[in-house]
C-alpha cells in the first residue's frame, strides 16, 4: 500500500514538473500573442496585462499597411519560395546521392562518402564567404537560385538517408532489378515510398532552418522586392524598434508556416526520427 502511494505521488510530483517547465518555455509565446494585441499605450504597462483590456488587431493591419523599405507580404512570398525551393532540391540531391553510394558499388565509394561526410566538421560560417565569391563569380547573387544553390549539397542528410536505405530489404532491389527496372525507377518506386519517414523529417527541418535563416539572404540579397521574411523583420526591428505590438505580430506571422509545416507532417516526422535512430 505504501509502495503504491509513493508510486502515484511521484507520478504526480514527475506531471507538475514537466507541467511547470512546459507552462515556462510557453511564456514568451503567450507574450507574443498578448503583445500582439495590445495598443501601443498598453504594452509598456505594469504590471503586465497578460490579458489585453482591449484587443486591438491594430498591429496586424499595420503590419500589411505600413510603408517601409521591404513590403511584408512580398518578404513572406519571397520566404515561402526560397524555403520550398531549398527543401526540395535539398532533399531531391541527398536521396540520389545517398542511393548511389548505399546501393552502387564502384571504384573509391568509401573515399566519396569520407570526404562528404569530413565536411561535416567544417562549420558552415567558414563556408559562407567561397560560396558567396563562386556565386559573384556566375552572377548569381541577389537572386533566389543564388539563395537556394547551395542547398543541393548536405552532407547529414546524405549520410543519414544513406544508412536507411543500406537498411532497406534487398530482395525489394532484385526484384525491382529482375523485373527490368531502371536504376531511376528503383530510386523513384522503391527507395522513395521506403524512406518516406526520414524524407518528412528531413523536409520539416530544412523549411525550419531556411525559413528561419537569416544571415546567408543578408549576405546574398540587397533588393528589397527580393528579400525574405526575416530580412523583413530586422528592417522593422530597426524602423519601429519601440513599437513592440507590430515586431510582436510579425514574428507570430512568421511563425504560422513551420507550425502548418509540422502539423502536417508530424506523424512521418515522429516515426523518421524513430526509425532514423533505429537504424543509424
Amino acid at each position: 500500500m505504501i509502495a503504491k502511494r509513493a508510486g502515484v505521488l511521484r507520478t504526480a510530483l514527475f506531471y507538475v514538473t514537466i507541467s511547470l517547465v512546459a507552462l515556462f518555455m510557453i511564456l514568451p509565446f503567450l507574450w507574443m500573442i498578448s503583445t500582439s494585441l495590445k495598443e501601443s499605450e498598453a504594452v509598456m504597462v505594469l504590471p503586465v496585462r497578460w490579458i489585453p483590456e482591449k484587443i486591438s488587431l491594430k498591429a496586424y493591419r499595420d503590419l500589411f499597411t505600413i510603408s517601409t523599405v521591404v513590403p511584408f507580404h512580398r518578404a513572406t512570398l519571397n520566404s515561402l519560395a526560397v524555403s520550398v525551393l531549398t527543401t526540395f532540391v535539398n532533399l531531391a540531391s541527398a536521396s540520389m546521392a545517398a542511393f548511389a553510394l548505399a546501393k552502387f558499388d564502384f571504384k573509391a565509394r568509401d573515399k566519396v562518402l569520407f570526404a562528404f561526410l569530413a565536411t561535416m566538421m567544417v562549420p558552415g560560417a567558414v563556408t559562407m564567404i567561397p560560396n558567396y565569391l563562386v556565386l559573384r563569380t556566375l552572377r548569381l547573387t541577389n537572386t533566389f537560385i543564388g539563395l537556394v544553390l547551395p542547398s543541393i549539397y548536405n552532407a547529414w542528410a546524405l549520410f543519414l538517408l544513406r544508412q536507411n536505405i543500406m537498411a532497406l530489404p534487398e530482395p525489394y532491389f532484385e526484384a525491382a532489378i529482375i523485373d527490368g527496372a531502371t536504376p531511376f525507377a528503383v530510386y523513384r518506386h522503391v527507395v522513395l515510398p521506403m524512406v518516406k519517414p526520414i524524407l518528412a523529417s528531413l523536409g520539416v527541418l530544412t523549411f525550419m532552418g531556411t525559413w528561419n535563416d537569416y544571415l546567408w539572404p543578408l549576405i546574398m540579397i540587397s533588393d528589397p522586392e527580393k528579400m525574405t521574411l526575416t530580412l523583413a523583420l530586422g528592417n522593422l526591428n530597426s524602423r519601429w524598434g519601440q513599437k513592440w505590438e507590430l515586431l510582436m505580430a510579425g514574428n507570430l506571422i512568421s511563425m504560422l508556416p513551420i507550425v502548418i509545416a509540422y502539423v502536417f507532417a508530424q506523424k512521418y516526422f515522429e516515426s523518421g526520427i524513430s526509425v532514423g535512430g533505429l537504424k543509424s
